[in-house]
């Protein structure tokens, strides 16, 4: 008898909780803005503070720091496009705090690996993805590098930065081969230094250096990324494969194809052509093929005009 009173009182305690949390709800709908609070801004006050807990500390930020990218990810996802330019600088930004978490997280613990590895890539990618700062990355991956030079990783996305945000293949190519020469790193390093400093910016380069950082990462989260990005490097080798036929097709009869069904039954297509994540590429009017809106793979990394197309 007890029990089944006790029960039916948490059912309507669970009933009355529900109703309570509707009328708040009600009342003070949800807001869209982020809530933007550091807690404490200061590293030394911090580690003063948390004497003895400073890596749960540097815990918390790092959640923090997801938390705050990730949210505003999304919100900026779901916002309608703006007919504005995106922010050049951080501190005018969306992201304005993003790299004052991450440099608190790794002041709180010097040697926090992911948080260096992944708040750099974070802080590079382009906006709204990212706040679009390779240079704060770079200032990142040196902090870390100056707690730990023997990660050669951390080197080694230096050099990443710096040849597929940044586009100086120079640099790019002497930070490949100063982690080449950090003990313990992998035999690649070498040659795609002398690659990138020979053709840097072209696919087949881009293609090795995403190869070599899904051999060497250590976390899913980065090996995704670089089967992403290979991903996307295949979709722009379909699209000027695609594009040829077009143009082929123009040549023979002086008119653009209107839609894909006019390549098929011209025999130069089989069927329509879907991008590497499996959704239908774009034949516009205008006759230039593009990836769908709606494809995962949207939008591609631009490349230098100056390059000439690898397939």
């Amino acid at each position: 008898m007890r029990l089944a009173l006790g029960v039916a009182a948490a059912a309507l305690l669970l009933v009355g909780a529900a109703r309570v949390q509707a009328v708040r709800d009600g009342a003070f709908p949800e807001s869209n803005a982020i809530d933007e609070a550091i807690y404490i801004a200061s590293p030394t006050a911090l580690r003063r503070l948390t004497a003895g807990f400073t890596a749960l500390a540097a815990d918390v930020y790092w959640i923090r720091a997801i938390q705050y990218y990730g949210g505003t990810k999304r919100r900026l996802e779901n916002q309608p496009p703006s007919p504005e330019p995106p922010p050049a600088l951080a501190d005018t930004s969306d992201y304005r705090h993003l790299y004052e978490l991450l440099d608190i997280t790794t002041s709180l613990d010097p040697r926090f690996d992911i948080a260096y590895r992944f708040g750099a890539v974070f802080l590079a990618e382009g906006y709204p993805i990212g706040p679009g700062r390779p240079d704060l990355a770079v200032k990142l991956l040196d902090k870390g590098l100056r707690e730990r030079p023997d990660k050669w990783q951390y080197m080694e996305d230096k050099g990443f930065v710096y040849y597929w945000y940044l586009r100086d293949y120079r640099r790019a190519a002497e930070t490949f081969a100063g982690a080449g020469d950090i003990p313990g790193a992998p035999n690649w390093l070498k040659p795609l230094a002398a690659t990138t400093l020979a053709q840097g910016g072209d696919r087949r380069t881009s293609r090795a250096m995403w190869l070599s950082i899904l051999e060497s990462a250590d976390v899913d989260w980065l090996r995704k990324q670089a089967e992403h990005r290979l991903l996307q490097l295949r979709a722009l080798d379909d699209i000027d494969a695609l594009q040829a036929r077009v143009a082929a097709y123009a040549a023979r009869t002086g008119e653009r194809p209107r839609d894909w069904a006019v390549l098929i039954r011209a025999g130069l297509l089989r069927g329509v052509p879907r991008d590497p994540a499996g959704t239908p590429y774009v034949l516009a009017t205008d006759g230039r093929v593009r990836l769908s809106g709606g494809s995962p793979l949207s939008p591609l990394p631009t490349e230098p005009v100056h390059l000439a197309p690898t397939s």
